[in-house]
């Protein structure tokens, strides 16, 4: 601890920046002295437990307290606030983990993989707009980016140069490895990718990318927004997971490690003419099976379902899997496929990333449990085919609102308990609560529509 302290000191950091992330993956926490390590180490930091979004906790009483305990290996240097570093925590209640903390939801998903053995490596693919108010509305904070297709606009990545440079250089600092960024396929809408992490490691920088983001978008007049579709008549921004299992891993030995979904042939050789072993098959095979459930997690808001359907935009297609499907290199299915790998598509901007990654755990380890196997693999574009001809072929649609997506979660008993009771039911909870807020909401298209109409 002292060494810790020293190193810190040393550095010019003089605070700590107490993190956890709530129920909505929102970043939340609290500033405290560097002289106080030890403390937020050991029993951590105090906050009102009500106070805290999704917690459920009372106002009196041992358990209305909500402790931030922090990870020594996470204590970060953050380039954007000098002299401060960030500490990741969990959450702690009457001394015991907190079932309903979102990292302690996922610690118990990658503890069950343990169990067996394995570990869960994620590359996640975040994307997002740059905005500005314009009155009571929003536009994109370049007012240049005008483009029908957008996508790979350098003209408007460079315009944004000192925002997104600043933030990959900035991340870089702290550790993480940024392989590239992108203009996306809407107007001010941009792509950063992580290399690919353990599972709790890769939701940690998630945070850390948001938390960075928001910083630096404010401090150049921008508005850093995560909201999965601002646009209706554009792409919204997902949240793709690259997934892969791995086994005969320890921080002694990195290099013995050894990708599950790997198919390989009798003489134990990579099979490069397949996408995914046996056990990545049974894997995919359960996320197909809870995927609407998964779904409600996954695409968390009610703006989410704006997303999730196949529509037309000014780009000429939305990107955005509406599709219970699998297939090899197949951008419009919800699995797509890749050599020992396989890339979730349907998680947007707004997820949870802790929770998001402990659903999709525990549903792809029901299928391993239950040799479930995938459907037939799907290499169609399935923008191009109307719903009756995917019906036709068996395959089931996505929740499209998010009440059906919750009806779903509540039905699903593995993921309600991989969630917890507490969790789980503060989030059924609010989210319809959310879903009842926006149908006694009179939107301005209703207005523009009625108000003179008759």
């Amino acid at each position: 601890m002292k060494d810790l302290i020293e190193r810190l000191r040393a550095g010019g950091v003089h605070t700590l920046l107490a993190q956890f992330t709530d129920l909505h993956g929102v970043a939340k926490g609290k500033l405290v002295p560097l002289a106080h390590l030890d403390d937020l180490l050991t029993d951590g930091v105090g906050f009102a437990g009500p106070s805290i979004v999704g917690t459920g906790l009372p106002r009196t009483g041992p358990r209305s307290e909500y402790y931030a305990r922090g990870n020594a290996s996470t204590v970060t240097p953050l380039p954007w606030m000098p002299g401060v570093a960030r500490v990741v925590c969990d959450g702690f209640v009457n001394g015991q983990p907190f079932d309903a903390c979102p990292r302690q939801v996922l610690k118990r998903a990658v503890a069950h993989l343990a169990e067996r053995g394995w570990h869960l490596r994620t590359g996640i693919e975040p994307e997002f707009f740059l905005l500005r108010r314009n009155g009571a509305s929003w536009q994109p904070a370049d007012d240049e980016d005008r483009l029908h297709k957008p996508s790979y606009d350098l003209k408007s990545l460079a315009r944004q140069g000192s925002f997104l440079q600043g933030l990959a250089s900035a991340l870089a600092q702290c550790g993480l490895d940024i392989l590239q960024i992108d203009h996306e396929d809407a107007h001010g809408q941009y792509e950063l990718n992580f290399g690919f992490d353990e599972a709790l490691a890769s939701a940690d920088h998630l945070m850390l990318f948001k938390l960075g983001a928001q910083a630096l978008a404010e401090a150049r007049g921008m508005v850093f927004s995560m909201m999965p579709k601002p646009f209706a008549d554009q792409p919204g921004s997902g949240m793709h997971f690259h997934v892969s299992l791995w086994s005969g891993w320890n921080a002694k030995r990195p290099d013995n490690a050894q990708n599950v979904f790997v198919p390989r042939r009798a003489d134990g050789s990579a099979d490069h003419e397949s996408s995914l072993s046996l056990v990545g098959r049974h894997f995919i095979a359960g996320v197909m099976a809870h995927s609407a459930a998964l779904t409600a997690l996954a695409a968390p808001t009610i703006n989410s379902y704006r997303r999730l359907r196949v529509c037309p935009s000014l780009s000429g297609t939305s990107w955005a899997p509406a599709y219970v499907a699998h297939g090899p290199n197949n951008r419009t299915t919800a699995l797509r496929t890749l050599h020992g790998r396989f890339e979730w598509r349907v998680p947007d901007s707004a997820a949870n990333p802790y929770l998001v990654t402990a659903a999709l755990i525990t549903a792809g380890l029901d299928g391993i449990d239950r040799k479930l196997e995938p459907a037939a693999e799907c290499t169609d574009d399935l923008f191009e085919l109307s719903l009756g001809e995917v019906r036709s072929r068996g395959i089931a649609l996505l929740p499209q609102s998010l009440g059906e997506a919750l009806d779903a979660l509540e039905a699903d008993e593995l993921l309600r308990t991989a969630l917890g009771d507490t969790l789980s039911s503060e989030f059924l909870r609010l989210k319809r609560a959310e879903v009842e807020a926006w149908r006694h909401h009179v939107s301005d298209w209703e207005l523009q529509h009625y108000a003179e109409a008759f």
